[in-house]
């Protein structure tokens, strides 16, 4: 009977990919830091799909990224998922210096922190999935959103570090670029329909990076082109456009 961990359940993102791995497993565990609306979540699954689904309150921006958590879960989850991060405004963030610590903790340190605890832990077991919501913002930094960017560009390098070192451990790690995802908090905003995913098609295309063991997911593969030629436009050229 396998067992999944979701962090960040209660968002769009993190409900519907919780959804989506309760079809699949026997045990679900949803954590976050609002256990109320967890618990609202939990009862919905409940009977439904997996045959236990557990709440947990778990903080990645705690001083020891989360590891306490760890602790209590029971049976250790055999794939665990980090859907934590959201993007404040970049104007804001260049104003005010609390907004881009923030920014970056919640989507770099804190998620980076959590999953190499994580990783410990499989390691020493001798399996364990482990997949972490990144960006392709994190590819080159641009004016329009280089705080969260970077703070993305780090979690990727992380993600891509950690699976380099436990290669050869039994641990598998996944990397997975949403790109533009419609969710309720970006209804609304302009998106090229070619490039935008659903919070369903981040859910299947995680369930299916887990099966595969994929390593890093493009869930719109079109972004894979798109950001290479991003990646390959010439400094002086780049520094001339509005991206």
């Amino acid at each position: 009977m396998r067992t999944a961990l979701v962090v960040g359940a209660t968002s769009d993102i993190g409900r519907t990919i919780a959804r989506r791995l309760a079809d699949e497993v026997g045990i679900l565990q949803l954590a976050g830091r609002d256990p109320e609306r967890l618990e609202r979540e939990a009862q919905d699954l409940r009977g439904a799909v997996a045959e236990r689904v557990s709440v947990h309150r778990c903080d990645v921006l705690a001083a020891d990224g989360g590891a306490s958590c760890l602790e209590a879960l029971d049976p250790l989850p055999d794939i665990a998922v980090c859907v934590v991060g959201g993007a404040a405004g970049q104007r804001e963030a260049e104003r005010d210096p609390g907004v881009a610590e923030a920014t970056m903790r919640t989507n770099y340190l804190g998620p980076a922190l959590f999953l190499g605890a994580v990783a410990e832990r499989f390691a020493a077991r001798g399996s364990g999935v482990i997949v972490g919501i990144s960006s392709v913002s994190g590819e080159r930094g641009r004016r329009s959103n280089y705080v969260y960017g970077s703070a993305k560009a780090g979690f990727t390098a992380f993600l891509s570090g950690l699976r380099h070192r436990f290669a050869d451990s039994g641990v598998h790690v996944v990397t997975v670029k949403p790109g533009w995802v419609r969710t309720g908090t970006d209804q609304g905003t302009p998106r090229a329909p070619w490039l935008t995913a659903e919070p369903a098609d981040v859910a299947e295309a995680v369930w299916r990076a887990v099966q595969a063991r994929r390593n890093v997911v493009y869930v719109r593969g079109r972004w894979r082109v798109v950001m290479a030629l991003v990646r390959a436009i010439p400094e002086p050229l780049f520094k001339r456009l509005g991206l």
